[in-house]
């Protein structure tokens, strides 16, 4: 399995940016591989923000997300991005970043 290791969480005002980072212990050259970012509220279901596709360079995002969110690797580090501006109250959750059925720990992302 491969390991992956959120970072780049926090508190922010509303309107602000975070970048979260996602470091990979292997499989980022994998050529069929899915990698994205989700985010868990408490008390609330599972949503999918974004995914790219290592192969045909597909990216998708979430309407909730759609024009402030954005997904990015970093194939030498081995490192998957999420870029996160114009914050609301609503984005408040903890992030976690996946490759295909792996997922990370996660990171916490707080908007107030």
């Amino acid at each position: 399995d491969v390991q992956l290791v959120e970072s780049g969480g926090g508190s922010v005002q509303i309107g602000g940016s975070l970048t979260l980072a996602c470091a990979a212990s292997r499989g980022f050259d994998d050529a069929d591989a899915e990698w994205g970012w989700f985010r868990q509220a408490p008390g609330k279901g599972r949503e999918r923000v974004a995914t790219t596709y290592s192969r045909g360079g597909t990216i998708l995002y979430a309407d909730s997300v759609k024009g402030r969110f954005t997904i990015s690797r970093d194939n030498a580090k081995n490192t998957l991005y999420l870029q996160l501006n114009s914050l609301k109250t609503e984005d408040t959750a903890m992030y976690y970043c996946s490759k295909g059925a792996d997922r990370g720990q996660g990171t916490q992302v707080t908007v107030s």
